[in-house]
Formats: structure tokens, C-alpha cells, sequence
């Protein structure tokens, strides 16, 4: 007998109990649909030798495996992950978190209906900007005008059509940087309608080879900070002030990509990152910046500058698709009154940053005494300031080397990705390595929990 003909028909499997208990808490064409995906794969595994002792096993748990699959289906791919290596701004892993103390403020946002871009006093249309705005001159002193957009890159394109679109735009060749994502600043200028025109070489630039570009198509001077990388050495650079003295002599826009988005003098960890504020006392025309990254909001591409440069950005169609919601405007009023009232460590971003490493090494000691196996050693390493930013940054702390006897770091860390919620840590030779800086307290356990089972899994295969 073909054991084809083993095989039930959908029809009889819904008549079953089990799959009546399926109908009951999922949509009917759902179900159907994963039993026959089912039934699909029996066939296949049949076709490639399946024997019919297995296929009896396999056909007993049929209920259990489309039961799952629907789960599976029904459960959101996107969901919090537990972030043990220690990179405090990890672009793969959502980058900044968002405080706690955010999430009541916006909750009444969200869900119900906002001032967004409504004067209470006036009861007539305003806009959305006016509620940073203050915030932004109170931190850097300036009297600022604003646009926010969608992410950083969004903000250089803006300014570069708005302002320089079929005219010339002047950057040093040091400063052509690739950004996350393979994003690169020639491309953006491509896209935005501008043409580049390099000055200087790789390592050094003077100020005299930007006033020698200068010339009746040049629409604006642009300077990128290289956020994630350093030249070092035989180098050159003007400063801030010299641009600027020369952008008001032809009377053009100077305008810098700051990237990391640095907006207050913070640790020394981060003494070599420029802030938002030394660039306006520059002279600075336009400055922009991320929100995800040091400024420990969300994501967002920030432009400060004068009126007379950001009232054109916001008349441009393009700001429209561009610009942020009333969620990201939320989370971003929200992280900027943190550095108002001087309560910035409040924010993840600058806690984590600013955590001692003997608070970590207590930590990691403690949840080392939790382990029921495995060859663990406390190291002293460093954390990452990550997301592009301070790439010479290196933060003293003590991190957990873990070599099991059964399986390899790599077996550890697929085992790990799998559990609810996923753990994500680093692989350094044949140890698995954790780094309690980007970890909550209160996740320490979980951690230690999921660990040992994956001890008493492989010790059971050994």
C-alpha cells in the first residue's frame, strides 16, 4: 500500500477534536491553509524516503505541528531582544532605546488626539516644530529655527535639493563618507540634483582649497563630520570658523552633517565629539544631526539653523513626505526636556554610557555563581559607543567568557536568538561573551536561565 493513501484528507483532519480546538481560536482559511502546507510537506518527505513508522509518528502529531505553525504565523516577527554585547547604540538592534518615563507621555499622545500642529492660545493652525524649538535654544543657547525629518540622511538630502539642486556643492574629499546602510554622501548629492565638487585630498584640506572651488555655480559649502572613523596623522582641516567667515564672504550657506548627533558637553569618553552647540558658535548656517544616537531619542534627521535657511526646508515639497509623526515628536520633546531640567542620565543612551564597570563586574560575578555549567571567565574588556558614533571610544567593563563542554558558541548563540525574548551576545574564539552594560538588571536572570537550559539540552545529546 502507497503510503500516499496513509495521508488524511483536510476535510477529515478539521472534523478531528484537536483541529476543532484550531477553528475555535484561529480564522477558518488560516487553518486551512496550514494543514494543507502540511499535508504538503508529508508528501515531500515521503518522496525523499520518509519510512512508515516515522510517517505514523508524524501524522500522531499533526495537530501539534499545525498548531504551531499557526502560532508561528500569528506571532510578530518584530519583538524586543535582550542586547548582551555590549554596543550601548546598536544599529541592528533599534539603536537608542527610548526612556521608560517616555512611554506614559506618549501613550496619551498615541492614543488620543494632540496639539500637534494646533495653538491652544490662538486656536488657528500652527506647526509642528514649535514645540522643540524652545527646548533646542535653551540647550545650545541659540535662537534656532528647525525641521525634523525621517532620519539624518533625509535631512542632508532636503538641504542639498533645496539649496543646491543643478548648482555645485563644495566638501572636502576626506569628508565623503559611506554612513550606515551603505549609504554613501556622493549618492545623496547625485540624488538630490547637486554636483560635488571636491576639494583638498584624503588627509589634508586647507581653507584656501575651498575658496579657490568658489565660483558662480557654487550654491553651498558642506561639512561632514566623519563620525564613523578617524584619519589620523599627517592631516589637515579648517576650522569651523574659517568656513564660516568664508561661506558670509560669498554669501553662501555653510552648512555641516554633525551625524552623531552630540548635543551637550558629555563624558570624556566622548571628548573628541564635536556638539551641536560649538557648531552654531561657529557660525554655523545648518547643522544636522540624528536622533537616535547620542541625542538618545528616536529616529529622526534634526536641522537647527537660521530662520532665513530653514524657512525654505520646510516650504520644499519634499517635507512633506519626509517629516516625523506625532510619535517621533512625542519621544523627541520628551528626551530634550531630560537635558532642559538636567536629567539626561535618564536616558538610556547616557546611563548606559556613563554605567561603572564595577557596578558590571558585581553583576557579572553574580549572574556567574547562577550558571550550572560551563567554563566561565570574568574578563576585563570595553564596551561600544556604537551606531557610527565616537569610533575611538572604548568604555572599561568586565564581560563574561563562556566555553561550554557540549557544543560550540556558535550552538550557544543560535540557542539563545531562539528563546523568548531572543538574546543577542558576541562570539570572541570558542567562548560566548556577554557584556551586562547594554542589559537590564532585572534581565540578568533571564539570561542565566537560558544558559542553563541550553546546559541540560546539550548535556542530554552529549
Amino acid at each position: 500500500m502507497s503510503l500516499y493513501r496513509k495521508l488524511p484528507s483536510v476535510a477529515e483532519l478539521l472534523q478531528q477534536d484537536e483541529f476543532q480546538l484550531l477553528l475555535n481560536k484561529y480564522p477558518r482559511t488560516m487553518v486551512l491553509q496550514q494543514t494543507q502546507q502540511c499535508l504538503a510537506d508529508l508528501r515531500s518527505a515521503i518522496q525523499s524516503g520518509l519510512d512508515k513508522s516515522n510517517l505514523e509518528a508524524r501524522l500522531a502529531q499533526l495537530a501539534n505541528t499545525v498548531g504551531e505553525g499557526l502560532q508561528k504565523r500569528v506571532t510578530p516577527t518584530l519583538m524586543k531582544v535582550i542586547n548582551a554585547t555590549g554596543v550601548v547604540i546598536h544599529t541592528n538592534l533599534g539603536r537608542a532605546p527610548i526612556a521608560s518615563g517616555a512611554i506614559d507621555f506618549l501613550r496619551d499622545i498615541a492614543t488620543g488626539y494632540c496639539n500637534l500642529e494646533y495653538d491652544l492660545e490662538s486656536g488657528r493652525r500652527s506647526h509642528r516644530e514649535k514645540h522643540l524649538e524652545p527646548l533646542f535654544e535653551q540647550i545650545t543657547g541659540h535662537k534656532v529655527s528647525l525641521a525634523v525629518v525621517n532620519n539624518n540622511a533625509a535631512a542632508v538630502l532636503l538641504m542639498l535639493e533645496t539649496f543646491a539642486s543643478e548648482g555645485e556643492v563644495i566638501v572636502s574629499r576626506g569628508e565623503l563618507v559611506e554612513i550606515g546602510g551603505s549609504f554613501r554622501i556622493p549618492e545623496i548629492l547625485e540624488k538630490s540634483g547637486a554636483k560635488l565638487r571636491e576639494v583638498g585630498t584624503t588627509n589634508k584640506t586647507r581653507i584656501e582649497d575651498y575658496a579657490r572651488a568658489v565660483n558662480e555655480r557654487t550654491r553651498l559649502i558642506l561639512r561632514v563630520h566623519p563620525s564613523n572613523f578617524h584619519i589620523v596623522g599627517f592631516t589637515e582641516r579648517p576650522a569651523l570658523t574659517e568656513l564660516s567667515q568664508l561661506a558670509r564672504q560669498h554669501r553662501l550657506p555653510l552648512i555641516e552633517d554633525l551625524g552623531s548627533g552630540l548635543i551637550a558637553d558629555a563624558a570624556d569618553l566622548l571628548r573628541h565629539e564635536p556638539t551641536v552647540r560649538q557648531s552654531l558658535d561657529a557660525g554655523v548656517d545648518l547643522v544636522c544631526f540624528s536622533g537616535d544616537k547620542l541625542l538618545g531619542a528616536t529616529q529622526a534627521g534634526i536641522i537647527l539653523g537660521k530662520p532665513e535657511w530653514i524657512q525654505p526646508l520646510r516650504a520644499n515639497p519634499l517635507m512633506r513626505p519626509l517629516r516625523v509623526d506625532k510619535i517621533g515628536y512625542a519621544v523627541l520633546v520628551y528626551s530634550l526636556q531630560r537635558y532642559v531640567t538636567g536629567e539626561a542620565e535618564k536616558l538610556p543612551v547616557q546611563h548606559l554610557l556613563t554605567l561603572p564597570a564595577a557596578m558590571i563586574r558585581q553583576r557579572s560575578v553574580n549572574l556567574m555563581h547562577q550558571l550550572q555549567d560551563g567554563v566561565v571567565e570574568l574578563r576585563e574588556s570595553f564596551s561600544l559607543v556604537g551606531g557610527g558614533s565616537a569610533p575611538d571610544a572604548r568604555i572599561p567593563t568586565f564581560v563574561l567568557a563562556i566555553k561550554t563542554r557540549h557544543g560550540s558558541a556558535e550552538d550557544v548563540h543560535r540557542f539563545l536568538r531562539r528563546q523568548p525574548p531572543p538574546i543577542v551576545a558576541r562570539i570572541e574564539g570558542d567562548c560566548i561573551v556577554f557584556d551586562l552594560r547594554t542589559v537590564r538588571p532585572e534581565e540578568d536572570i533571564v539570561i542565566a536561565g537560558a544558559l542553563n537550559r541550553f546546559f541540560a539540552v546539550y548535556s542530554q545529546r552529549a
